[in-house]
Parts: C-alpha cells; sequence; structure tokens
C-alpha cells in the first residue's frame, strides 16, 4: 500500500490508514509513512492516555522473528544485552551498537520458547534487517514480518478493556509477553508500551488489524491517539527518540542506558564497541544525557544549545517541548558531565537570548506500568 505525499514522493501507509482518516486524524510523513499526529488534539489525547486508554497505531515499526538453536547466542554478538538467560515468556530492551560503541538502533528482544521476536524503529527496519542477515547468516533464520501490524493500546484503563477480548492479558506481568487470540486472531501480547503508562504493544495479522482496533476503539475508555502525544508521553516518561535523543555517535553510557548491559556482558563482552563502552563505565563519559526544565511557558526545542552562567556552549537539547502533565516544557539534552547533577542552573539559548534552565531528573513524571508480580 502506498500514499502520494506532497513533495511528490510515495509514502507507505499502515493497515489502519482509512480508519485514521475516517476518525478525522491529521496525517503526517514520518519515517517514510502517512501516519497519524493527532485526532481530536495532541494535549486532550495526552491527558486521555493518563487518565483512561488510548490506541496508538505503530505498525510502521518492524516485526522480526528470527529462528535457529544458536539464535540467542548469535544475537549477542550484536547487543550487549543477555539474551541466552531471557526466559520464555519475557521480553528485554536493548541496543544494537556499532564498533566504535555507538547506537545503531533500540529495540525490544522476546523470547518466544522457539523463537526470537524483535520489534525495532521503523526508519532503521530495513538497515536492521540486513544486519542480522549478515552477521547471523550462519547460525539463524532471520525473517521480517511484513503481513503483521501492530498496536499500543496504553492507559490505566487498557488491562480492564483488552480483559474483555483476552483474559489471559491481565495476568501478564511489565515486559512478559505470549501469544493470545483475539476475535479468534492470532496475535502476540506484550505488557510494554513507550508512553511510562501501563498498557499493551499486540501485534496483529494486518488483514484483521482494521476489525481488532475498531473492537478495542469500541470501548468507551478507548480513544485514538496519534504520534503528537507519543512523543509527549515519552518524553514525559524520560524515554530515547531514535535519531534525536541517541544515534550512532551516542553511546549507552552517555545516554544513561548502562543498564541495558547485563552483569555477564560486562564481564564477558564480546559485543560491538565493547571496550570503548566498558571502559565509560570505568572511567565515566565526558558527557551525560539529562533531563532539563526551562523556565517560562515556551518550549526549548530540539537542537537549542546549553551554556553556563558564562555563556559557554556545555550541551545541546536533542528532545524538548509542552509537557501537559508537568505543565510547562520539558526537555531532554547532553551536558558535559560535570553539570549532570539534578538542580544545575544552565541556560538554554532560545532565538540568540539565553533563557534560565535547570537540570532535572529522569522521568518527569513517574512509571505507572504493571509492575511483576510476586
Amino acid at each position: 500500500m502506498a500514499a502520494d505525499a506532497s513533495d511528490g514522493k510515495s509514502l507507505k501507509t499502515t493497515p489502519l490508514n482509512a480508519l485514521h482518516r475516517e476518525l478525522g486524524a491529521k496525517m503526517v510523513p514520518f519515517a517514510g509513512y502517512d501516519m497519524p499526529v493527532q485526532f481530536r488534539g495532541i494535549i486532550a489525547e495526552h491527558e486521555h492516555t493518563r487518565t483512561a486508554a488510548s490506541l496508538f497505531d505503530v505498525s510502521h515499526m518492524g516485526q522480526i522473528r528470527i529462528d535457529g538453536g544458536e539464535a540467542a547466542r548469535a544475537l549477542e554478538r550484536l547487543v550487549p544485552a543477555d539474551v541466552s538467560g531471557l526466559p520464555s515468556g519475557r521480553m528485554r530492551y536493548s541496543l544494537f551498537t556499532n564498533e566504535d560503541g555507538g547506537i545503531l538502533d533500540d529495540l525490544m528482544i522476546s523470547q518466544m520458547g522457539d523463537h526470537l521476536f524483535l520489534v525495532v524503529n521503523a526508519a532503521r527496519k530495513a538497515h536492521d534487517f540486513d544486519h542480522l542477515r549478515r552477521h547471523l547468516a550462519d547460525d539463524a533464520r532471520v525473517e521480517m514480518l511484513d503481513g503483521r501490524a501492530l498496536l499500543a493500546l496504553q492507559g490505566p484503563k487498557a488491562a480492564e478493556v483488552l480483559g474483555r477480548h483476552a483474559r489471559q492479558a491481565g495476568d501478564l506481568a511489565f515486559m512478559q509477553i505470549a501469544p493470545m487470540r483475539l476475535l479468534e486472531a492470532e496475535c502476540i501480547v506484550s505488557r510494554s508500551g513507550y508512553t511510562g503508562e501501563d498498557g499493551f504493544e499486540i501485534s496483529v495479522p494486518e488483514d484483521r488489524a482494521e476489525e481488532i482496533a475498531r473492537a478495542l476503539l469500541d470501548a468507551g475508555e478507548v480513544a485514538p491517539a496519534g504520534l503528537g502525544a507519543r512523543d509527549s508521553l515519552r518524553l514525559e516518561a524520560g524515554l530515547c527518540l531514535y535519531g534525536h535523543d541517541i544515534d550512532e555517535t551516542t553511546t549507552p553510557v552517555e545516554a544513561r542506558l548502562a543498564w541495558v548491559i547485563d552483569k555477564r556482558r560486562r564481564a564477558e563482552g564480546g559485543f560491538p564497541g565493547a571496550e570503548k563502552i566498558l571502559a565509560q563505565l570505568s572511567e565515566g563519559p565526558a558527557r551525560k544525557r539529562v533531563g532539563i526544565l526551562p523556565e517560562g511557558r515556551a518550549p526549548a526545542r530540539e537542537g537549542t544549545t546549553l551554556t553556563d552562567a558564562e555563556e559557554r556552549e556545555i550541551g545541546v537539547i536533542t528532545s524538548g517541548g509542552f509537557g501537559p502533565s508537568v505543565g510547562g516544557p520539558v526537555a531532554m539534552g547532553y551536558v558535559e558531565s560535570r553539570y549532570e547533577e539534578a538542580g544545575t542552573e544552565l541556560q538554554a539559548m532560545v532565538r540568540g537570548k539565553p533563557r534560565p534552565a535547570k537540570v532535572a531528573k529522569l522521568p518527569f513524571v513517574p512509571s505507572r506500568a504493571a509492575r511483576p508480580k510476586n
């Protein structure tokens, strides 16, 4: 499926494109896809996710299956995660790294028992698929699951709503995953998401995606939401956006993502960029990702220079906007490590003028994701 972009280039569409337009979405190009940025308004959708439940279309993201008896060990050559020790029915956030310690992409890795299931970013999925095939060819079979859509049901009412269609969904703890039937369709349901709220991501056959989406939207608690609210929610949750807060020039240690490097992998290494990354773990990096609270009401956007009191450049904002739940502007960015402590005063150069700002502890809004069951 494809739609013509205004610049004449062809945009891909998701299986929910017609539904988005029916619901009055404002559509924008994103990662090569025609995607909804908002339906009723970003703030309204943000707040509805915090109080009830929202349905997001994330079908543009890549879904990849890896088969083979050595798949887990093979994948460990590309990521710093302990994939071999991941129990069946569990998932783990991780990173593809390069030989310089930079981040090629962030991804979710799930152990499905007889195979691995990966979800990668839309703008990087072709690169990631080629990366996997080139490095795992001798040990595993890598398949892009092009015939599937991906829905994210997020918010405090998500478990109640999804439980009406699959009772076992409520039994999942955070970062657990399992095959389930929704409306007799074979789906893969994980208790995860990228909003800081409780919720689920649901992989569905693309020919059933609209039917399942409509069934979820029929619930009084659920409303459609677009990329705008997803971005403001993940920013308040202190979560990185690839290509903005992390990329091939940032390391996991600089990005405050060193927690993805498991104890065994720290001891053994064996992943791309291990020497540099492990050295930074030991010695500390020159810069760190931090939360930033600009004073006033106007957001400090991506690319805004950060300075000290003498207006010496000490960093840059990588994500910034208005935080509806915070009630003011919020941002993330990188600063020299000596400025990383919460409460440190600095300045954001907005339109050439310094605006007071402070380093803030992340996340800006505490996570309400479901906790593991005892």
